[in-house]
């Protein structure tokens, strides 16, 4: 079980910039085909940029097409939870930071093999560490 990171709203604005907080604190969402990470190819991990949780590994990482950050597995079935998203007439699996609650983006059910599953993020949710870095 992960234990869990909880600090005040003043604590994260201090701690995040605009954009994270508006991301992880605020559940939004980065425009398309904006994200400073959507083309990287580098090997590494993808970590939470709220708590430094790993998230989500470059082996697994694919070209959706979608214009956000695509990974078929999350680095292992701790690292993100699943909640029911019933915002904006819709209704989605959210998935957020196991650690820290940070909302990273939605899970889908058309990805590739071997899970079926595309976890559609956003790059400010992240911060990427090189392999070996």
């Amino acid at each position: 079980m992960t234990t869990k990171i909880q600090k005040s709203e003043a604590d994260w604005r201090a701690q995040l910039t605009p954009e994270q907080y508006h991301i992880l604190r605020e559940k939004g969402t980065e425009c398309a085909l904006t994200g400073a990470l959507l083309e990287n190819h580098e090997a590494g991990e993808y970590q939470c940029a709220g708590c430094g949780q790993a998230l989500f590994s470059s082996d697994t990482k694919f070209e959706s097409g979608t214009g956000w950050p695509s990974f078929y597995q999350a680095i292992s079935p701790e690292a993100v939870e699943t909640h029911v998203d019933r915002a904006h007439g819709m209704v989605r699996t959210e998935i957020t930071c196991a650690r820290c609650d940070g909302h990273l983006g939605h899970v889908f059910p058309d990805g590739p093999p071997p899970t079926g599953q595309r976890f559609c993020t956003n790059s400010a949710a992240f911060r990427f560490v090189p392999a070996g870095g």
